[in-house]
């Protein structure tokens, strides 16, 4: 039985012109999507005003040279009917100027690969001058992980030996399916693969060097879909006249979803490894898990996990600490059925309003849903009330005893003035 209501509701959905992939969305600027098609359309979507209305709409940009692709926020990566492929890179935007997508489109730089290409993944590593520099993580099917960076010399991106910025990312057993990075305290970073015969790596490493302080595997029996690093918190018991509960840091995580077996929450993963796991109940019910997201969704300052299935289901999870006799557990909140299998999942505000939109891409299509705005101000009267509590509670002892220290100040003095002289 689910605990709590669906809280979202359908804005629009737009259909596309040919199914995407797991691969095929991406945020583009700060209130725009971009998805990709099979047959080589790429799909702007965002809110604009029209006849004073904020009103959604999904407009083809025509990218140069694109037979078909997976995207990613920077670049885009042709797969299509090609004998050879290409990764394309479109780069033409200066740091405060105004952010064009349709002119970004038609500077394109085309590299050949040698290999079938999988996850297009980008991430920031510290330069010689101290300076940081996107650079970008592309698996093929022949058991690597290409590292492209640019040449600043030639202004171009070349590829360049993945071992000297990513050791972790050697020998590994099996084609990456998906990649994930997470920059943790102490210039270090956690880098975490799943790949195609089941295998996870999850790796510790000091970003100065760089160098591999500690590194751990474990084998599934199927496809990895998906790795998701992220920090978790938990509060903990009110201990404050308003009710307000403080939130206390639990370490990083690793969410790893298969393509058959259960979704698993690694727990602790800087300090245990793989060695500490929570299963998400009922996740492999509704066929193979293809995509995740880790939000807080109900603003309570704890984050959910959202799983999205090739079954037409999307599942929300939320994180219980041990207590009364019980392990700690993932428990599943609500789940909400779609008319084709998920693909992806992005969070995000479209609408500039202050309040982000879920987006979920389908085989055909994206559909936007929006949280409840009755119940979302309803939630902010409650916590400024809570608020104002918390202020009048914690200003009433402080007035009470300065009252208290000037009606002694004045006894004294008053005393003092009576009191004859010797």
């Amino acid at each position: 039985m689910l605990r709590e209501s669906y809280p979202f509701a359908e804005d629009s959905f737009s259909r596309f012109p040919s199914q995407s992939n797991i691969y095929g969305l991406c945020q583009a600027g700060e209130q725009e999507l971009l998805a990709a098609t099979l047959k080589g359309k790429v799909v702007c979507f965002r809110y604009q005003e029209l006849q004073q209305k904020i009103r959604p709409v999904a407009k083809e940009v025509q990218f140069t040279y694109i037979p078909g692709l997976s995207i990613t926020a920077e670049l885009l990566q042709d797969s299509g009917d090609k004998a050879t492929p290409f990764l394309n890179i479109y780069c033409d935007y200066e740091p405060g100027s105004e952010f064009n997508l349709e002119s970004i489109a038609q500077s394109c730089l085309n590299l050949e690969l040698q290999f079938t290409p999988f996850h297009l993944y980008h991430t920031e590593v510290q330069c010689d001058d101290a300076d940081r520099e996107t650079v970008f993580l592309l698996s093929g099917h022949d058991q690597r992980i290409h590292l492209y960076k640019e040449n600043a010399s030639l202004h171009q991106f070349e590829e360049q030996p993945v071992e000297r910025l990513f050791p972790e990312l050697q020998q590994l057993p099996s084609n990456v399916l998906w990649l994930d990075m997470l920059s943790i305290a102490g210039g270090r970073r956690l880098s975490a693969f799943g790949c195609q015969n089941g295998c996870v790596g999850l790796a510790l490493v000091n970003q100065t060097g760089p160098e591999v302080l500690q590194s751990w595997r474990f084998q599934f029996d199927s496809p990895i879909s998906s790795v998701l690093l992220f920090p978790l918190s938990c509060p903990t018991e009110p201990d404050q006249p308003s009710g307000e509960k403080s939130v206390e840091m639990e370490g990083y995580n690793l969410l790893v979803t298969s393509t058959i077996e259960m979704a698993v929450v690694y727990r602790d993963v800087q300090e245990r490894g793989l060695s500490h796991s929570v299963c998400l109940s009922e996740s492999d019910q509704w066929d193979a898990v293809l995509c995740a997201l880790v939000i807080d969704l109900d603003f309570d300052g704890q984050k959910e996990v959202l799983l999205g299935t090739y079954g037409q289901e999307l599942l929300c999870y939320k994180f219980q600490p041990a207590g009364k006799g019980q392990d700690e557990q993932f428990q599943l909140q609500w789940r909400r059925s779609f008319k084709s299998p998920l693909l992806s999942i992005i969070y995000l505000d479209l609408t500039g309003d202050g309040l982000r939109e879920l987006a979920v891409l389908t085989l055909k299509g994206l559909h936007i849903l929006q949280h409840s705005l009755t119940s979302t101000a309803d939630l902010v009267l409650e916590r400024l009330v809570l608020r104002v509590l918390a202020l009048t509670a914690s200003a009433e002892p402080v007035s009470v005893e300065e009252r208290d220290t000037e009606e002694k100040d004045a006894e004294e003095e008053e005393c003092a003035a009576q009191t004859p002289s010797t």
